[in-house]
């Protein structure tokens, strides 16, 4: 029996209502009732936010969210605050995964007896063929003198020793490992990175010499690099890190965490720049830009000086507490600017380690003769710790990225000072003015050198302050961000510096659902809290890949 005509018209005015109502679209994951850090354009607050397939489908307000999207799982983020996951700009995952199972961590040593003590420790557990360890700074002890292999001589005349500074650019090697490396005082390359005491080797080696000592330390095999590294993920998934930009690479080192991704062993996404070796540059000419989902690989790394620390940091003038030593050029001009033409013409960023003002002076001139005013190339001078007053603008001109690491300042401020004078110190550190050239920057934690935990970043970059809250009035504290500065320095502009801002960064339609989860407001919480808070979860591609209640 067909229905009647006042049936029909009640069926018709449903049709009409259904079709005017907008269908829901299908979502993995939606998040409700919170506080979402968007750190788009405008800084935006919402409260709900829909995933699908790893991807923001939108985010908005409870109701637009649940009016226009369902999901088999929904999480009630109970007044919980949400942030783009962070990314460090500059650290050393790889070596970071790699010394912390293998080397002694000697950065708690006060005294060289007691990194002494710690190195014996570290052998008597592992017993290995060469004894190694990382992180002693002779800055804070109370000689603020280098050591000497001759105490480690004393204890270990046998066994090979390579103990690394704090900042990776020094080296402290026994008899055992200078003799393996075949070093004699008449044969040394460059005997301008090697200390002497009466004519003969203190143990005391910078920079590639001292990098000489660290490519002869035997690596592990792969079943333990590989456990390493998901150690090192784990731990970088517990502070929110979601990317990691590996400031550094051999191209192995880079094979292997390709092959971990694309097995789905390791999960970390990772910005990496190329150490600018021969077979480096040449995998650059032939491969060009390698891009995965996971790995994005198009930035060639080079030094063109040391570190502050160990002196090596080259300035224009002479240090203050060592009169007559201007440190180190590392890289010679000419070898920076046949390095740069080969990646401006194979289309790579150039990231270059300059800690002095002679350095950063060096390769801001370098690198203007192959940039425009305008370009979109964003190639970063890494740390920019001290800049010459009249070479400020020139990164605002060429659009050159300083890519700093905020808690450098509040670790070095004890004694650089010393190094550099009362008026070169108001020129360092300078991470406000640095900022003003380009209205952004990238801000990264450079670890293993500094903790890897980004809210230590965070914190000191508004803050000018070290995690015990010293000095009360923060050091240069005319150079501190905002606190909503210092958010996207670890988030946005990190992405941005890594050519990954129209895919991660922020909490928006069409990126990557890569967020973080906390109880607090990072942008009210009370200065004194930041530096103890612990991340909620971490998400990875909508996907929780950590969780403190687990």
């Amino acid at each position: 029996m067909y229905p009647t005509k006042p049936i029909l018209g009640f069926l018709l005015l449903g049709l009409i209502f259904l079709s005017c109502r907008p269908m829901k679209k299908q979502a993995d994951l939606i998040l409700l009732n919170g506080n979402i850090h968007t750190v788009d354009a405008q800084l935006s607050l919402a409260s709900a936010m829909a995933v699908r397939d790893g991807m923001i489908l939108a985010t908005g307000t409870d109701q637009h969210i649940l009016q226009h999207f369902s999901a088999e799982q929904v999480l009630d983020l109970q007044g919980d605050f949400v942030y783009p996951g962070f990314y460090d700009a500059h650290c050393h995952f790889f070596g970071y995964a790699t010394t912390i199972k293998t080397m002694a961590d000697l950065r708690e040593a006060g005294s060289p007896a007691e990194m002494l003590q710690l190195l014996k420790s570290h052998d008597s557990l592992s017993s290995p063929a060469w004894l190694c360890g990382r992180g002693w700074d002779q800055n804070k002890w109370k000689e603020k003198q280098f050591p000497s292999k001759d105490m480690v001589d004393a204890a270990f005349p046998d066994k090979p020793v390579v103990l690394i500074r704090i900042d990776g650019h020094a080296v402290l090697a026994n008899t055992a490992a200078i003799r393996a490396l075949g070093l004699r005082e008449d044969n040394i390359e460059r005997p301008d990175q090697a200390l002497y005491k009466n004519a003969s080797f203190t143990g005391i080696f910078l920079e590639e010499t001292a990098d000489l000592f660290k490519a002869a330390i035997p690596v592990a095999d792969r079943e333990f690099l590989v456990k390493c590294l998901l150690d090192a993920e784990q731990e970088c998934f517990s502070y929110g890190l979601t990317t990691v930009a590996d400031a550094g690479l051999e191209q192995w080192k880079i094979k292997l965490i390709d092959s971990l991704q694309q097995d789905n062993v390791l999960r970390m996404q990772m910005y990496a720049m190329l150490e600018a070796s021969e077979d480096n540059l040449l995998f650059m000419k032939n491969r060009k830009i390698l891009k995965t989902q996971s790995l994005l690989v198009r930035a060639v790394k080079m030094y063109a000086d040391g570190a502050l620390g160990s002196r090596g940091a080259c300035l224009l003038q002479a240090y203050e507490d060592q009169p007559g030593h201007f440190g180190i050029i590392v890289t010679p001009p000419e070898k920076l600017r046949d390095i740069c033409k080969q990646a401006y013409d194979n289309g790579y960023q150039v990231c270059t380690h300059c800690i002095g003002d002679s350095a950063v002076r060096m390769v801001l001139g370098v690198y203007k003769a192959f940039l425009k005013p305008g370009n979109e190339k964003r190639w970063r001078i890494e740390h920019a710790q001290c800049v010459d007053e009249a070479d400020f603008e020139l990164f605002g001109k060429y659009n050159i990225i300083p890519s700093i690491q905020s808690t450098h300042a509040t670790s070095d401020m004890h004694w650089a000072e010393q190094r550099l004078g009362s008026e070169r110190i108001k020129n360092a550190y300078a991470y406000r003015k640095l900022l003003q050239q380009n209205g952004w920057l990238p801000n990264g934690t450079d670890f293993p050198i500094e903790q890897i935990n980004p809210l230590l970043t965070f914190y000191a970059a508004f803050s000018r302050r070290d995690a015990n809250g010293y000095p009360a009035e923060g050091f240069q504290i005319d150079q501190a961000f905002s606190r909503q500065q210092a958010l996207q320095s670890i988030t946005i502009w990190a992405a941005k510096a890594c050519f990954e801002d129209d895919i991660k960064g922020s909490l928006e339609k069409g990126k990557r659902a890569d967020f973080v989860i906390m109880e607090e407001d990072l942008l009210t919480e009370p200065l004194p809290h930041i530096p103890v808070l612990k991340v909620k979860a971490t998400y990875l591609g909508g996907k929780c890949v950590f969780s403190l209640t687990r």
